[in-house]
């Protein structure tokens, strides 16, 4: 007999999971900064409000969750390189922490930044 019995289920927020990747992928050298899509840009433009998960887009689904990240990457680094490293520490924070399967983690690089060469 199973001592663990369902009495209800869980959902985690799209918020919550934006979160962890948005962490994940600030923490990944070579990035940047993430890029405000044109919906978040729509927003604070608009509505006057910033999204909490700038950059970040969750679809969950079945099947598991899609992640859509819009990164700025330093000048100078190897674009497939820092790409394949987001995605692997997204991944990796999201299961870790809220126990979701992911089914993919895409990879929008919207610009490249200058700054650390200015000096």
């Amino acid at each position: 007999m199973n001592n663990e019995e369902k009495i209800g289920s869980v959902k985690i927020a799209d918020d919550v999971i934006a979160t962890c990747a948005m962490n994940a992928t600030t923490k990944t050298e070579g990035v940047a900064d993430l890029s405000a899509g044109i919906t978040d840009t729509i927003s604070k433009n608009i509505l006057g409000k910033t999204s909490l998960s700038k950059g970040i887009k969750i679809l969950q689904e079945e099947q598991g969750i899609t992640v859509d990240v819009h990164i700025v990457v330093d000048y100078g680094v190897k674009i497939p390189e820092v790409a394949w490293n987001v995605q692997e520490n997204v991944k990796k924070e999201i299961e870790s922490i809220t126990g979701l399967k992911i089914k993919s983690v895409n990879i929008f690089v919207q610009g490249v930044s200058f700054e650390k060469n200015a000096e």
